[in-house]
Parts: structure tokens; C-alpha cells; sequence
């Protein structure tokens, strides 16, 4: 008797040390990925925005046009908004959920009040290049010539004041706005000979150095933190909706992986919203986008925004916020203590 309820109490035990294993096996997997869609539930609707349409929005446009936010949960509908001001404006009025664009172009909005952070930084660095007419050979060769902007202000003109520092041509190299919202109006003005250089981000630069121009000086060999492509979400949407944001965060994640080992899906994407064929230029701008700069931890620096929000107070910005109050690394930061990152990029490079 004692024996039989002995190999019974046994058998018991093995079985509930299996059901065990396979659960904390289940819960191990779950983790790796947390924020997937359950079985039967409604997706949630969300409006994203981009302020301009550029390769550096690659992986939204990735994410979008491969589907990967369906899996967790999300139907996104993405639209493009001129302008980071624009755009900055629509999300603080409910009329989008989240904006992806640049964070150096929207850290000055923020810094002054606007009731936005900054909550995911896919690409860090910066990725633009000083082109210029085929006559002009180096920086110094500048002297007594102007370069084009679209508009004072913006990052183009702080970057454009920033290289005739570097170069000690304060002197001798005028800056002249050219109106517009993007870089193609000041690449124009430089075709056109109105002005004598012009700065632009890959795939432009390729056009542009077939049609005889030079690269004088590439920003990407500084190796800045500077926030380059970053999503943005209302106080409001991080404050009501925050599930909605930590998904949208996720696949945002998975596009940098998507993009990395897919690149030509990803091309393909570019290609579609640039309506560019150009397979030089694609390429200059996947290796850009989806490599040099890639930040695949999406966590956004900090010394990064300090620094943006003392250029937005050097343009006269009236910065009412403090840079830690313009940000929120916690949805990044739970991609990788849930497991998730880890999970993603199994047997690749660890998150970097």
C-alpha cells in the first residue's frame, strides 16, 4: 500500500515538474515578445504622420508597407504632413496619434512648450553632406561663395553656420535662405548657380555628384549623437494610451530588424514613396539608414537633446521646457527588459 502510493506521489511529481518546465518554456517565449495581438482582439486604430518624406523614414515606411504592425494589434493609417512644425502642431491638436520626423526638427518646438516627447529614436546621427558646384574642390575653396538653405532656423541653417565654423570661414561664406520646405530647393538654387553649395542627405547626393558636384565635407564622419529620425507622441496619447504606444514602439523595432535583414524589401519601400529608381541611389540610402546610423536599442540620448534644445536657445528659440522633460525612454527601455530585444535580434549583434 505504502508502496503503490509512494510510485503514485512519484508519477505526480514528474508530471508536475514537466507541466512547470513547459510553462516557465511558454513564459520564456512570451516574454521574448509581449506585445503581439491576443487571439480575438479588436485592433486599435492610430493616425502616424511623417512632416516630410525622406529615405531617413525608411522604417516607417517599411513597417507600413510590409504589415508589421498588424501582428500587434495595430491598423495604422499613415499620412505626410509638410513640415515639422505643421506636423508638430497637428499632434498636439489630436489629429494625429504620433509623428515621425526628424528630432533636431522638432526639439526646438518642444523645448518651447509643446505638449510632446520624443519616445523612440530609430536613427542617430547626422546623415547630411555639403554638395557644391563642380569648381569648388574643399571647404576652403568657399571663400567669397554662399550656400542655400530653405529656411533660418531649421537644422539645415544650424548645420550650414556649423561648417563655416568648423572650416573658420565666418568671414568669408554668406548663408542665403531660398524658401521651401525641404532640401531640393536649395540643391535647385545651386543647379541653377544662384548659389555655390547646398546641403542635402543621401539618396540626393548621388544625383548630385552625377551631375559633376562635389562633397566638400559629410556630417556622418563626426559620429554625433544627434537625433536623427524619431517618433514622437502627444502627452495626452502617452498619458491615456500608453499601450498604444509601447506596440507602435515594438514594431517600430522590428522594422529596424526587418530593414537590416531584408534589404530588398526595404529598398523596395524607399523606392515606392521617393518614387526612385535609381539603384545607386537606393542603395546609398539603405546603407545610410538601415546601417550607419541604426540605432537599434531606439533609446533616445539625452546628451543628445540637451544639446538640441542649447541650439534651439541659440536661435532664439523660447525654450520653456527642460531637455529631460522633452523625452521618454521608458518604452524603449521595456523592449529590452521584457526580453524582447534580446529575443529579435537572436544570433545577430547584441542591441547596440
Amino acid at each position: 500500500m505504502k508502496q503503490n502510493t509512494l510510485k503514485h506521489a512519484c508519477r505526480y511529481m514528474a508530471t508536475l515538474i514537466v507541466v512547470m518546465l513547459h510553462s516557465l518554456a511558454f513564459t520564456g517565449a512570451a516574454a521574448g515578445n509581449p506585445y503581439l495581438a491576443k487571439s480575438g482582439e479588436t485592433p486599435m486604430k492610430t493616425r502616424v504622420a511623417t512632416c516630410a518624406i525622406s529615405g531617413g523614414f525608411m522604417h516607417l515606411y517599411t513597417a507600413v508597407d510590409h504589415k508589421l504592425f498588424g501582428k500587434y494589434g495595430l491598423q495604422v493609417e499613415f499620412i505626410s504632413i509638410s513640415g515639422s512644425g505643421t506636423s508638430l502642431a497637428a499632434l498636439s491638436a489630436g489629429e494625429i496619434d504620433l509623428l515621425y520626423c526628424a528630432g533636431e526638427a522638432t526639439i526646438p518646438g518642444l523645448a518651447s512648450g509643446i505638449e510632446a516627447k520624443l519616445v523612440a529614436a530609430p536613427l542617430i546621427g547626422i546623415p547630411w553632406v555639403v554638395l557644391a558646384r563642380k569648381e569648388i574642390k574643399t571647404p576652403e575653396d568657399m571663400k567669397g561663395m554662399t550656400i542655400g538653405i530653405n529656411t533660418p532656423g531649421r537644422l539645415i541653417d544650424r548645420l550650414a553656420k556649423d561648417f563655416i565654423k568648423r572650416f573658420n570661414l565666418g568671414n568669408d561664406v554668406k548663408i542665403r535662405p531660398v524658401g521651401g520646405q525641404g532640401q531640393l530647393e536649395p540643391y535647385n538654387a545651386m543647379k541653377a548657380g544662384i548659389v555655390q553649395a547646398a546641403l542635402v542627405t543621401p539618396p540626393l547626393e548621388v544625383g548630385g555628384k552625377r551631375e559633376g558636384f562635389n562633397v566638400i565635407f559629410d556630417f556622418r564622419t563626426l559620429n554625433a549623437s544627434s537625433v536623427y529620425s524619431a517618433l514622437q507622441a502627444s502627452n495626452r496619447v502617452i498619458r491615456e494610451r500608453p499601450g498604444l504606444v509601447q506596440r507602435f514602439v515594438a514594431g517600430m523595432a522590428e522594422s529596424v530588424h526587418f530593414a537590416e535583414n531584408n534589404p530588398d524589401k526595404a529598398k523596395s519601400s524607399i523606392s515606392k514613396i521617393l518614387r526612385l529608381t535609381d539603384d545607386v541611389a537606393l542603395q546609398s540610402a539603405y546603407e545610410t539608414y538601415a546601417r550607419a546610423i541604426v540605432n537599434r536599442s531606439l533609446l533616445i540620448p539625452a546628451e543628445a537633446v540637451a544639446d538640441g534644445v542649447e541650439n534651439a536657445r541659440n536661435i532664439g528659440v523660447n525654450v520653456k521646457r527642460k531637455p529631460n522633460e522633452l523625452f521618454d525612454n521608458t518604452f524603449a527601455s521595456d523592449l529590452q527588459k521584457s526580453g524582447f530585444l534580446k529575443e529579435l535580434w537572436s544570433g545577430d549583434d547584441k542591441p547596440k
